[in-house]
């Protein structure tokens, strides 16, 4: 068993599934904006490349800056963080139709995203305290949680837009609360174990360079991934109600299929990466994402369904693979390495779709959303030069 497994509590998960309904409440904000920006877009008239602004607004605030709460996190240990971020986030989320500024909204957007930033480090490195040994398989459990919150994100506001109006889009403060409440009868045993955790310490270890080189070269896969991850859940909508003038809620049913098949793919991944390595999963899950992406651009009706949630089925469920593989190089810096893998590389991806906004203006919505094929490929190459498992000594190595 390695150094840090050993300290850690045995598989807990009730602990797990509160944290795990925390990510749902708050990917659940990040995943409707893009749903709800075009109705944003008609009502501020927005241009295209000013509603991508918003996006990369949301992107930098929620994922860009989650090192420096995963820096406070190691620092201090600050579980209330959890809390404070997932009511921010649905706060912010929740008004972001009110204003008439197209300025107030984005103050709106920056707040929720921050507090989606605040979230995420703290609670991927809770989490981690509660695998066990079985690293993929415990954090999947909680990753899951975010995959169903991404994935309920664009259907929740647009049937709350599509059958009562804008206006009632505060209802979705809902997820909060209810995670609020849930996380009351979890919070001594979250409290008792980072006490336990914290007399207990940790051995520190030097971090050598081909470490460090290893996470830059996960870091830059993960982009890829979420480049395209981000660019098909703000451009399928945009196809299917601007180009196609195709029904709204259709439009969000699709974005829906694609990141169910994530978690899906989550479930199924996380125990097949523990079996048979890290990294090797990885590889796989983005060789097939670019085998299966030209299926979306050429079927139509129920095959584009089943498209979809193929390709989100492959492309998310490396997710939890390469937070592990993050936290097995640097285990001393766990809110860090959960910083950097779920917030700033794929807030880095998600700026792309800025670019993509631009494609869009000029060149058309279809050309923005064949452009994301090349993506996945790019992220595979870069995949195969990962050095990994870690060669410290203090950690096992994957068979």
């Amino acid at each position: 068993m390695s150094e840090k497994t050993s300290v850690y509590n045995p598989f807990n998960l009730k602990v797990l599934c509160v944290l795990s309904l925390g990510h749902l409440a708050t990917d659940i904000c990040q995943s409707a904006l893009p749903a709800i920006l075009p109705f944003l877009k008609a009502k501020l008239a927005l241009s295209y490349a000013m509603s991508g602004a918003i996006l990369m607004a949301s992107n930098i605030t929620s994922s860009v800056i989650q090192p420096i709460f995963g820096y406070l996190s190691d620092q201090k240990g600050k579980p209330v963080l959890l809390p404070i971020g997932c009511l921010f986030a649905g706060l912010g989320l929740s008004f972001i139709a009110v204003p008439e500024s197209y300025w107030a909204v984005l103050l709106l957007v920056i707040v929720s995203g921050l507090g989606i930033a605040c979230y995420h480090p703290e609670g991927f490195k809770t989490a981690s305290f509660f695998t066990g040994s079985r690293m993929a398989t415990g954090m999947a459990v909680f990753t899951i949680g975010g995959n169903i919150g991404l994935a309920l994100g664009p259907l929740a506001p647009t049937f709350i837009i599509s059958h009562f109006g804008l206006d009632y889009l505060p209802l979705m403060l809902v997820f909060s609360m209810i995670f609020l409440f849930s996380l009351f009868f979890a919070w001594g045993s979250i409290g008792h174990t980072r006490r336990s955790l914290a007399a207990k310490g940790k051995a520190r270890k030097e971090i050598k360079r081909g470490t460090l080189v290893s996470v830059g070269l996960i870091i830059a896969a993960v982009i890829m991934r979420s480049w395209t991850h981000f660019g098909l859940m703000a451009y399928i909508p945009f196809y299917y109600i601007d180009y196609e003038k195709g029904d709204p809620l259709y439009a969000g049913t699709l974005v829906s299929m694609f990141l169910f098949g994530g978690a899906i793919g989550t479930l199924m991944g996380a125990p097949l990466a523990d079996r048979f390595g890290h990294k090797r999963y990885f590889i796989f899950s983005l060789a097939l994402s670019t085998i299966l992406f030209p299926l979306i651009l050429f079927t139509h009706g129920m095959m584009l369904f089943l498209s979809l949630g193929l390709v989100g089925m492959a492309l998310i469920s490396s997710f939890t693979v390469t937070m592990v593989m993050a936290q097995e190089l640097l285990p001393n810096n766990l809110g860090v390495a959960s910083g950097l893998l779920a917030g700033f590389a794929i807030g880095t991806g998600g700026i792309g779709v800025t670019l993509l906004g631009v494609i869009a203006d000029h060149f058309g919505v279809p050309a923005a959303l064949k452009s994301i094929m090349a993506l996945p490929a790019a992220g595979l190459v870069i995949s195969c030069f990962i050095r990994y498992p870690p060669a410290l000594p203090s950690l096992e190595h994957e068979k």
